[in-house]
């Protein structure tokens, strides 16, 4: 792994890789919807695609410049797909786990047009017996009243994308919001008795010092959120950034992987010293007895999660799937009464074993019990080569009975997990 932080993405969330995901699988996929339920938990990702801005670091799908008219075009294709995906035979009648609203800025809708979502949403599944219902929001969008609502429409989990608390770096970095707005709507979210709080960091923004990242950890500490989630900035080919350096020829200052590993170490032993319990290698619990992440912990484990939204990404009885990554092919699917499905994966038996041993391990600790139980193959034994070039590294603490990363480990699991990707359990 180079130390540069070049082009490219970074963070592994799933395989096999997106990349080899086809259209050529879609027909599967519906296949998988038509046919009886596998027993595994069910979870629903809904993309809400609006922005005030975009970062300059941004790899989704978001839209900028919309319309009150295009909001409620979308909000009432969500609902649309909601109803076509609730009525397909391996979903009807199965409870929601966990629910996750993701984006884009969820928190960009108005307090009526988040009702009126939540609504049509509700007539297709509703989530009342969810273990956890989660919602992104930026803090320049919010307010007081919209804050209770999210509360009074079933949030559990509320999550603040902060990413810092230097007007300088925040500009820098194309956010819409600067710190007046986080530290004006977090006294709204307190009162408002969410059963979790979560703050969003990221280390290694353009302009960020070591002082600057200083001052960051010690005001989110301040705030006592029940938990802290902290990426390190990667720069994936549809960055303005990337774009910006390809057509100027200068580089992007951005901090490299050590200096981003250090910094993101040195939050959590500061965390840690406050009473935090580090949960993986990018998040940390104020009371892990109350605090869990149903939606990271079930996704990383196999169960189903529904897609709605355009270009989500969705899982249902082993089989992977994206919905239309356009605004007109998405919801021109769904107003002509058909699942915008565009693309899937059928993965093999060892292509799932290899999934969930990658994704658990970015919790710092492998479950290797499950595995065992699950897939018929012992991970100790599939890739003791993996497990012996960890250690050699300074990766990992031990192997047994079951690998656990060392602190090196667990700040760059993402650059070690590709290791994993061809062996054959």
């Amino acid at each position: 792994m180079s130390e540069s932080t070049e082009p490219g993405s970074y963070f592994i969330a799933n395989y096999p890789p997106f990349s080899a995901w086809t259209a050529a699988a879609v027909p599967a996929v519906l296949e998988a919807f038509a046919a009886p339920p596998t027993g595994a938990g069910l979870g629903l990702y809904l993309h809400v695609p609006f922005c005030r801005k975009r970062c300059k670091f941004c790899y989704f799908r978001v839209y900028t410049d919309t319309s009150a008219s295009d909001v409620e075009r979308y909000s009432q294709g969500l609902a649309r797909e909601a109803e076509l995906v609730a009525m397909q035979p391996a979903v009807a009648g199965r409870k929601l786990r966990y629910v996750y609203f993701g984006g884009g800025t969820p928190s960009f809708l108005s307090v009526k047009q988040l009702e009126r979502l939540v609504a049509g949403l509700h007539r297709s599944f509703g989530w009342n017996d969810a273990e956890e219902v989660t919602f992104e929001c930026e803090p320049g969008t919010l307010s007081e009243p919209k804050v209770k609502a999210l509360r009074e429409l079933g949030v559990t989990r509320l999550s603040l994308g902060v990413e810092n608390f230097d007007d300088a770096i925040l500009e820098a970095n194309g956010r819409a919001h600067l710190s007046a707005e986080i530290l004006r709507c977090w006294e709204w979210i307190k009162a408002a008795g969410f059963p979790n709080t979560n703050v969003d960091l990221i280390s290694g923004m353009v302009g960020e010092t070591s002082e600057s990242w200083d001052r960051t950890i010690e005001r989110t500490l301040a705030l006592e959120p029940d938990s802290l989630t902290i990426y390190q900035l990667e720069l994936p080919l549809n960055t303005t950034f990337v774009h910006d350096a390809r057509e100027t020829g200068a580089p992007t200052p951005v901090a490299d992987w050590r200096t981003k590993r250090e910094w993101v170490g040195r939050a959590f032993d500061r965390f840690v010293a406050a009473g935090y319990t580090v949960s993986s290698g990018y998040t940390l619990v104020r009371d892990p007895t109350r605090v869990h992440f149903r939606y990271r912990d079930m996704l990383w484990e196999g169960s189903d999660l529904l897609a709605l939204g355009v270009a989500s990404f969705g899982h249902l009885s082993g089989r992977h799937y994206q919905n239309a990554p356009h605004w007109d092919d998405y919801l021109g699917a769904l107003e002509g009464g058909r699942l915008p499905i565009a693309r899937g994966l059928v993965p093999s038996p060892r292509e799932l074993f290899i999934r969930e041993t990658v994704l658990g391990l970015k919790k710092g600790a492998l479950d290797v019990e499950r595995l065992r139980g699950k897939f018929g193959v012992d991970p100790l034994e599939a890739f003791a080569p993996q497990w012996r070039s960890l250690e050699e590294e300074g990766c990992l603490e031990r192997d047994r009975p079951a690998p656990v990363l060392t602190r090196r480990g667990l700040l760059m699991v993402d650059a070690l997990l590709p290791r994993f990707f061809d062996a054959a359990p």
